[in-house]
């Protein structure tokens, strides 16, 4: 088969360091998909971004080929000029975060026409035709009304999906797809690596396709690279690299992949008699301020909520962005109050007095804040960039007036080792670390105060695999070795599987099913949990990933089977169907 694009022993660096990619090479075919994949660092983006001479201004070309198309035109000595036709035309790129990459400034359909009017003679009204044409291929519900919005007016997964109709809206004859779904919920993964499938069936383009998860390799690719710290550690066809890895580094990702486990049994019901944390009847209500002519709307971010957290367990919410979890979280933690009629009780000691979480007064308010902490979703802005982990460590001692300076700092110590990092570290500023260091330093900050309760809220959703296997570990080891209590949000099922001893699904504001996992996995019932076990993305090419399944359960209530079906705001009750399985469904 003919190569597309080829590149041979490509080397780039920075300054007069040593190459941090080192003799890369591979090949993709037109109407093939190869995939890129490695943690963080390993050079996966620097790669392709050499591909279109996006690279940043340090960076260095050192040596290598990178041949495009059936003349084998080297991009790495085109002028820019010559680039220019190649840029966005013929080679398209989508990028990871798609807030970043979008003009908060412009409409969408100006954006995503821009590529048209800067390569193609096309007069405003075709081009306006062909964005709306491209925008109903991408799957947007009303096309015209996207082409008017703005990027802050649209979801993840909307921007998302723009940012593909903008690297589609020229038929490309390669596309680079960089971490696409990486900020995306399983259910939007999955209709979006279904589109990313279907746009290149339908036009026979090469697909090059960067990412860090081998489940979404598996569903995708043909040819897999693997990539570590600059260098190619094993290359070949998806099925033998995926089923009988060669390369220890390739056999490790593999073990990391969160996976929703076969369950033959399921579980006992939790016991609850020993309460830390009990959410009744909670229900919150934003009012987003009026526009042009339209009075105030009222959002209902949480509805009936009740929920309990069982001491030294854990309980997990699981569901898409704006289904309700962090605000849930946020009224748990005392950061937003409940609407009348709701209340959260806070019991720190087994047999204690509880405590009005919804309406504490000042003194309660300080002891709480003590006892119960969050772990945030991004390790990147939860810690301050001014201050030494030091100073981040011990600030909330000083806060709640707790030890001498000598006896903080020891104890900011004796936390960094509680979480897997050396001390000597404590002078250093935050920017010194990776993801994953930085994620285990929030939790650090979180138990400088000995809290009995932890909230944490996607804390490995913006983490590699394998430091999400890492951050996990940790996390059970300190709930164990500390009996602290979890409230645990995330929108992965994978990833609560082997944390969870309850999870709560939630969406649009309910909860529509609750149960210990392993009940959870044995026997769900309501379609949305289906939905989100089949949008799962496994490491095997046998097990792809439920499309159908996927659309249905995340999609329009009204074509639910009867037992769950309803129309308008308000779903049925509810109900216990087993012991410890309660499913929101009709009697």
């Amino acid at each position: 088969m003919t190569a597309l694009l080829s590149v041979e022993n490509l080397a780039i660096g920075f300054g007069t360091a040593s190459d941090v990619v080192d003799g890369v090479s591979f090949s993709v075919a037109k109407g093939e998909t190869l995939a890129l994949v490695g943690e963080s660092g390993s050079g996966k983006t620097l790669t392709c971004r050499s591909v279109l001479r996006i690279l940043p201004g340090a960076a260095q070309l050192r040596r290598g080929k990178i041949l495009f198309g059936p003349d084998k035109v080297d991009l790495i000595t085109q002028s820019e000029r010559q680039l220019r036709k190649i840029r966005g035309n013929r080679i398209a790129m989508i990028f990871q975060e798609p807030m970043r990459s979008l003009s908060p400034l412009h409409r969408m359909g100006n954006q995503v026409g821009e590529v048209l009017r800067l390569h193609d003679s096309l007069s405003a009204s075709a081009v306006r035709k062909r964005v709306l044409e491209t925008f109903e291929q991408v799957g947007f519900p009303d096309p015209e009304r996207a082409y008017k919005s703005y990027p802050f007016e649209m979801s993840g997964g909307m921007r998302q999906r723009a940012m593909i109709a903008m690297a589609m809206v020229s038929k490309p004859d390669l596309l680079i797809a960089d971490e696409p779904t990486t900020a995306l919920d399983v259910t939007t993964q999955a209709v979006v690596l279904g589109l990313i499938k279907d746009l290149q069936r339908d036009t026979g383009m090469g697909l090059i396709l960067v990412t860090h998860d081998l489940g979404v390799v598996a569903n995708m690719a043909e040819k897999v690279v693997v990539m570590r710290k600059g260098r190619v550690m094993e290359a070949g066809p998806a099925g033998p690299v995926l089923s009988d890895p060669a390369h220890g580094y390739t056999k490790k990702l593999l073990a990391a992949a969160p996976m929703i486990p076969d369950v033959a049994v399921p579980a006992a019901p939790l016991l609850d008699d020993d309460i830390i944390l009990q959410m009744k009847d909670v229900t919150k209500s934003f009012t987003m301020k009026a526009r042009g002519w339209a009075g105030p709307k009222t959002i209902k971010a949480c509805q009936q909520v009740n929920l309990s957290v069982p001491r030294g367990k854990t309980v997990a919410i699981v569901g898409e962005s704006g289904s309700g979890k962090t605000t849930a979280a946020r009224i748990a933690l005392a950061a937003d109050l409940p609407d009348a009629g709701g209340e959260v009780w806070f019991t720190p000691t087994p047999g204690g007095q509880p405590v009005p979480v919804h309406s504490m007064n000042a003194t309660q308010r300080v002891a709480f804040q003590r006892q119960a902490q969050m772990v945030f979703q991004d390790p990147y802005s939860s810690l301050s960039p001014r201050m030494r982990i030091r100073e981040a460590l011990t600030e909330p001692m000083e806060i709640h007036g707790i030890g001498t300076t000598a006896e903080r700092r020891d104890k900011a110590a004796e936390m960094l080792r509680l979480v897997g990092l050396d001390p000597v570290m404590l002078g250093r500023y935050p920017h010194a670390f990776s993801g994953g260091q930085r994620q285990r330093l929030s939790i650090a900050r979180a138990l400088t105060l000995d809290p009995v309760l932890m909230v944490c809220d996607e804390p490995t959703s913006a983490l590699d695999v394998s430091v999400q296997e890492q951050v996990l570990t940790l996390l059970e080891d300190i709930r164990d070795h500390a009996g602290l209590s979890y409230l645990f949000i995330s929108h992965d099922l994978a990833v609560v599987a082997r944390l969870a001893d309850e999870v709560a699904v939630m969406r649009q504001g309910f909860i529509v099913e609750q149960a210990p996992p392993e009940t959870l996995f044995y026997n769900p019932k309501h379609p949305y949990t289906r939905a989100l076990i089949a949008a799962q993305p496994e490491p095997d090419i046998n097990r792809p990933i439920d499309l159908a399944e996927v659309a249905l359960g995340a999609g329009d209530p009204t074509g639910w089977d009867d037992m769950f079906r309803f129309e308008g705001p308000t779903p049925p009750a509810l109900l216990e169907v087993e012991p410890g399985h309660k499913v929101r469904c009709h009697a």
